[in-house]
C-alpha cells in the first residue's frame, strides 16, 4: 500500500449499497468510542502504512497486527473488526474471509484488495464483510471512516438479527400456544369453563403447560391441566403432544383408567431428556350424579368453592409422569349442591413467594385468597386473572412460571 496524495478517495466503499461519500453520515458509533482493529497483513510495509494512517488522523483505534490467519485466530478476541488483507500465507482470496468470518463471531471485517483484485472486493461483500478497500486509493481519514462505519454496519446487522430471531420465536410461540390452549369441545350449558394463560417472565416464552376440555356425552365432561417441566419450544411442543393425545384418548373411549398412563407412555418416547416430566390433574364430570372423578400426576389439587367455602380436592397426588410409571388413584367428588365451582390450575401459580422470606403462596395460600371478602364482588369469568394479580401481589413482582388454569362451574357457584 502506498501513501495516497491528500484527496485520495475511497474506491469500492459500500458497494452496491450506499452511495461513495455516505460513510460520515451512517458512523453513528458514540463520540469518543474507542475502537479494536485486527489488521491481518504478512506485509510489514502495508501493516506500517496502515498504523500511520490511523495515527495521522486522531481516529481513536487500537491497531493489533498479525501476519496469518493462524496467528489472527490467536488474537482476535475482544476486537470490534478485522481488517484482512486477501492474499496471506496460509489462505488465499475468499478462503481466507470465509474463515475470518467464522472465527470473528460479532466483530465487522473489511478486506483489503490490490487494484487488479478489486472484484474480490465486491464478491467479498457478498460473501458477508462489510466493506472492502483497495489499497493505495485510501487516506487516513476514508480508512478511519471506512473502519467505524463497517462496525456500525455490523452492530446493526446484529440488532436486526437478534430482533428477527425474537420475532420469530414469538410467531413460534403463538403457533404452540393454540396447541395448548384450545377451545373447549363442550356444547352444553349446564356448567360454564373459564380458561386462563399467561406466560412467566421469561421473555414472554410459552412454557409446557396446557388444559383441554372435551365433552363426550350430554352427561360427561373430561378437563385436564397439565405441566411439562422447564420452559422453552420443546417443552410446549412436547405439551401440545401430550394435550392431543389426552384429547384423541378421551374421544376415543379409553377407559378411564388407561388415558393417563398411555399419556405418561407418549411422554416417555417423546421427550427429548429422561429428566424430563409432567404433571397432570384430570377431572371427569358426571352431570348427571353431580359428581367428578379426579386423578392427580403430581399436580397441585383443585380446589372446590362451594357455599361460600374453599377446599381442596383430597385425591391421592400420586407421580409425576415420566419418573416411575404408575396408575394415578381416582378420586370420587361428590357435590352436596348444584351450586359450585372447580377451580384446576398449574404451580406457576402457587410457587410465587409471600412476603421477603422463602415462603411460597401453596394451596393453602391460594385457598385464602379464594375466602378474602374482596374476591366475592369479582365475576367469575374474571376470577383467574384476580387470582393471578394477588398473587403478584404477594410476590412483589410478576410469577416466574407460567400459569394456567381452568374454571368450571355449575350454577355459578363461588
Amino acid at each position: 500500500m502506498t501513501r495516497p496524495h491528500r484527496g485520495g478517495g475511497l474506491a469500492g466503499s459500500s458497494v452496491g449499497t450506499y452511495p461513495h461519500g455516505g460513510l460520515g453520515r451512517h458512523a453513528n458509533l458514540p463520540p469518543g468510542e474507542r475502537l479494536r482493529v485486527l489488521l491481518v497483513e504478512d506485509d510489514e510495509g502495508d501493516a506500517f502504512l496502515v498504523g500511520e494512517l490511523l495515527a495521522e488522523t486522531n481516529s481513536m483505534i487500537d491497531l493489533l497486527v498479525a501476519t496469518s490467519l493462524s496467528e489472527a485466530r490467536q488474537r482476535i478476541t475482544g476486537v470490534d473488526c478485522v481488517l484482512l488483507d486477501l492474499g496471506l500465507p496460509d489462505a488465499q482470496g475468499l478462503d481466507g474471509l470465509r474463515q475470518v468470518l467464522e472465527m470473528s463471531s460479532g466483530a465487522a471485517v473489511c478486506v483489503l484488495t490490490g487494484r487488479s483484485d478489486e472484484h474480490l472486493g465486491i464478491v467479498a461483500v457478498a460473501e458477508g464483510a462489510q466493506d472492502y478497500l483497495v489499497k493505495g486509493q485510501v487516506d487516513g481519514v476514508l480508512l478511519t471512516r471506512a473502519l467505524r462505519y463497517a462496525v456500525e454496519r455490523k452492530r446493526a446487522d446484529e440488532n436486526t438479527r437478534r430482533l428477527r430471531e425474537v420475532e420469530l420465536r414469538q410467531a413460534e410461540s403463538a403457533r404452540l400456544e393454540r396447541g395448548l390452549l384450545p377451545q373447549p369441545l363442550m356444547t352444553t350449558d349446564q356448567v360454564a369453563v373459564h380458561t386462563f394463560y399467561r406466560p412467566g417472565r421469561h421473555a414472554a416464552l410459552i412454557g409446557g403447560d396446557f388444559y383441554d376440555v372435551v365433552q363426550t356425552r350430554p352427561d360427561r365432561i373430561d378437563l385436564i391441566v397439565g405441566d411439562v417441566c422447564g420452559h422453552g419450544v420443546d417443552e410446549a411442543a412436547l405439551g401440545v403432544e401430550l394435550r392431543v393425545a389426552w384429547r384423541a384418548l378421551v374421544l376415543a373411549g379409553v377407559p378411564d383408567d388407561e388415558v393417563l398412563p398411555a399419556l405418561e407412555q407418549v411422554l416417555m418416547s417423546e421427550r427429548r431428556l429422561q429428566e424430563i416430566f409432567a404433571t397432570v390433574a384430570s377431572a371427569r364430570l358426571d352431570l348427571d350424579a353431580n359428581r367428578a372423578t379426579v386423578r392427580l400426576g403430581g399436580h397441585p389439587p383443585p380446589l372446590l368453592l362451594s357455599g361460600g367455602r374453599v377446599a381442596p380436592v383430597p385425591a391421592p397426588g400420586g407421580l409425576l409422569l415420566g419418573v416411575r410409571p404408575r396408575r394415578p388413584i381416582a378420586y370420587n367428588l361428590e357435590f352436596d349442591t348444584d351450586d359450585w365451582s372447580l377451580l384446576m390450575y398449574t404451580d406457576g401459580l402457587i410457587e410465587g413467594r409471600v412476603g421477603a422470606g422463602n415462603e411460597r403462596l401453596d394451596v393453602s395460600g391460594l385457598s385464602g385468597l379464594l375466602d378474602e371478602p374482596a374476591n366475592r364482588e369479582v365475576p367469575l369469568p374474571e376470577l383467574p386473572a384476580w387470582l393471578v394479580g394477588r398473587a403478584e401481589q404477594l410476590n412483589g413482582g410478576p410469577l416466574a412460571d407460567d400459569v394456567a388454569m381452568l374454571l368450571v362451574s355449575r350454577g355459578g357457584g363461588r
